[in-house]
């Protein structure tokens, strides 16, 4: 059996085969709940593939990344995820809810925008910096809003902590400028965040529920996050609880500046991978089944995110099982 077709699990959870299909906001939520165009969306691209990652949803309104983003924060949610986690499961796939706050790059919520610190790595943002009791209902947030997945038929969460969002701006020296134990001149300063998040979000969807993080590993920006940090942050995460670990970019988003090609972030897959035991997932630039297969073979992660070729192509999953038999 090729790689790409073996089974694995995360915390207890069986998945079907090495495929991801990455999170990728299409923007096109009604008030904050998918809509029967977005269960088909999501339906179709679960044929063939092991796991779906949802879009990020917002855990508190002051976290709104745009008008027309997915939501977990509020019960009434609850119901209408359910017709997306049944047409996905219906097609053979587990669903991964992808629970996000902006942070300072919060838009269109109408609300006072928060952040680490006052200064951000953006000169148009010009957020308030969080205090001890924002901290407190940011992870409330997110705890709450495993809760509401877990009840949506979800089989698990994953914690967004990349692409400049709340968490990945504690991470980057760039946006954490706190003095605090929360602050940005320690490992532990710049991951105590995620880590209470994680551990809150155990506590209340239970030790066998599958809740992973997406980590922002590397800026790409002077002074930023490097690749020699990330077997350090890896290893918090998975003494925090994390399941599985999904490699991303951190503040300049899901691309890597001057790099494209297949896996183009797995330096630091491999990084990662070679301090933790749980699953680490790789996502970007790879077009093909036998590209997958490679990079598995490589050892640069234990299964590989696939972002632009299934949102342009719905059966991508099908073909490249196909391709690679």
């Amino acid at each position: 059996m090729k790689l790409i077709n073996e089974p694995i699990k995360i915390n207890g959870l069986t998945v079907r085969n090495r495929i991801v299909k990455a999170p990728c906001d299409t923007a096109g939520a009604v008030n904050g709940a998918p809509d029967d165009n977005m269960v088909e969306h999501y339906r179709l691209r679960a044929r063939g593939t092991g796991a779906v990652i949802v879009e990020h949803e917002r855990v508190l309104p002051d976290g709104m990344a745009h008008a027309k983003q997915l939501a977990m924060d509020d019960d009434c949610l609850i119901e209408p995820y359910r017709k997306l986690t049944d047409a996905v499961h219906g097609e053979g796939a587990v669903i991964f809810a992808q629970l996000s706050h902006a942070g300072s790059r919060t838009r269109d919520s109408g609300l006072v925008i928060i952040a680490p610190s006052e200064i951000t790595d953006r000169p148009d943002d010009h957020p308030k910096a969080m205090d001890k009791d924002d901290i407190a209902r940011v992870i409330k947030g997110f705890a709450d809003a495993a809760v509401r997945a877990k009840k949506a038929g979800f089989d698990g969460v994953q914690i967004h902590g990349a692409h400049g969002y709340l968490l990945n701006q504690f991470y980057s020296p760039l946006s954490n400028h706190r003095t605090d134990e929360y602050g940005g001149g320690t490992m532990e300063g710049r991951t105590r965040l995620h880590c209470e998040v994680l551990r809150a979000v155990r506590e209340a969807v239970g030790k066998d529920y599958p809740v992973t993080i997406r980590f922002g590993a590397c800026d790409f920006l002077e002074g930023g996050s490097t690749i020699d940090e990330i077997p350090q942050a890896a290893r918090l995460f998975e003494e925090a609880g994390a399941d599985a670990i999904d490699i991303s970019g951190g503040l300049k988003g899901f691309m890597r500046p001057g790099v494209t090609g297949p896996g183009y972030f797995k330096d630091m897959s491999m990084a990662a991978r070679s301090a933790v035991s749980v699953p680490v997932v790789l996502t970007g630039g790879v077009t093909s089944g036998e590209e997958l297969e490679q990079l598995l073979e490589e050892n640069a992660a234990d299964m590989i995110g696939i972002g632009r070729a299934l949102l342009n192509d719905p059966d991508w999953s099908v073909k490249a099982l196909e391709s690679v038999k």
